[in-house]
């Protein structure tokens, strides 16, 4: 079978699975939609942890289409995000419903098949920026624990 089409074949069930988890639903009265991922997410904890096994799917698929480390880092801290945030009541669905990761997803995959150097870069910045914020928070963290501990221990007189 040609790799073109069963790229696209791919390509074409993302897009959909994309759209199910993420749009499907239209809000009444609105121009907004939500999709089966945000209802699956209002049954705490179970939901959410269903949500990111959907959503790791187009992942894994991004993954066997042979997608960089790079993309595939954003991809997962995309559904990491969306799958923290869920776990918070009520605003981690409104998150779910506005953040939409696996749409966000199907595009970052979809823009290094079409431009594969291009996308790479802006992933690899990404991910060094990504790097620097979580190494800047452990420094942050660390040193707010110094100083609490600190505090404590001069507090209870010891």
């Amino acid at each position: 079978m040609d790799h073109r089409r069963v790229t696209w074949q791919v390509r074409e069930r993302l897009n959909w699975l994309a759209w199910l988890l993420d749009s499907s639903i239209p809000i009444p009265g609105t121009r907004l939609t939500i999709g089966v991922d945000a209802l699956i997410g209002l049954f705490p904890v179970i939901g959410d942890a269903v949500g990111v096994v959907l959503s790791s799917y187009i992942v894994r698929e991004a993954a066997a289409l042979g997608a960089p480390r790079s993309i595939l880092a954003r991809m997962a801290f995309n559904v990491a995000l969306e799958g923290l945030v869920g776990v918070i009541p009520l605003a981690g669905d409104v998150f779910d419903a506005a953040f939409k990761a696996n749409q966000r997803n199907v595009r970052l995959l979809n823009a290094w098949l079409d431009a594969p150097r291009a996308a790479q870069r802006s992933s690899r910045a990404f991910v060094a920026a990504l790097v620097a914020g979580v190494a800047v928070f452990l420094v942050v963290a660390c040193v707010a624990g110094f100083f609490i501990a600190r505090w404590l221990w001069n507090w209870l007189g010891a």
